[in-house]
């Protein structure tokens, strides 16, 4: 890869580094309120299953990370930190299995995401304090997970539609 391809994929990964953290500050602002705490809708994860489609799982871990440090610091504490990191890295291990596989679409793949995403936080969460009724919540998150992972595929596969020759240009 030469110099010109590497610039401009930095400046790619920078720009939907900056665009997941914008997505974590909208979704902030929206009062989601499903009456069970702990449940969103993820706007993040649009970008960061974009990255990890189109650039490979390094990326997407590298923007992942970042994302949820940003987010973390402005608007939860380092416990939300960890919480989210547990998630999102368990989320994207399970995406790329099923990448790998060739056999699943985006909406699946985003699914299984959403809910690995809630087993990685409730694992980190059991970690920190081992209460067993911790672990009766995990299938009320993982049902949310699915639901919201479905409506983020739905929305990653619309935005693949429109920039198909995308991955070529990098």
């Amino acid at each position: 890869m030469d110099q010109r391809n590497k610039s401009k994929r930095a400046a790619y990964l920078g720009l939907l580094t900056a665009l997941a953290i914008l997505c974590g500050y909208i979704e902030s602002l929206i009062p989601f309120s499903f009456g069970i705490p702990g449940i969103k809708l993820g706007l993040c994860n649009v970008v960061i299953l974009i990255v990890l489609l189109l650039f490979g799982w390094r990326e997407a871990v590298l923007v992942s990370a970042a994302r949820v440090v940003v987010i973390g610091f402005l608007f939860g504490n380092l416990f939300s930190i960890a919480y989210s990191m547990g998630g999102a890295m368990l989320s994207i291990l399970v995406m790329v299995l099923l990448i790998r596989t060739g056999k699943f679409h985006e909406t699946g793949i985003s699914a299984a995401g959403g809910a690995a995403h809630n087993i990685g936080q409730i694992l980190v969460a059991y970690l920190v304090t081992p209460d067993l009724p911790l672990l009766w919540y995990l299938p009320i998150l993982m049902i949310a997970g699915l639901i919201t992972g479905i409506l983020i595929g739905i929305a990653v596969w619309a935005v693949l539609l429109r920039v198909p020759s995308f991955p070529k240009q990098i």
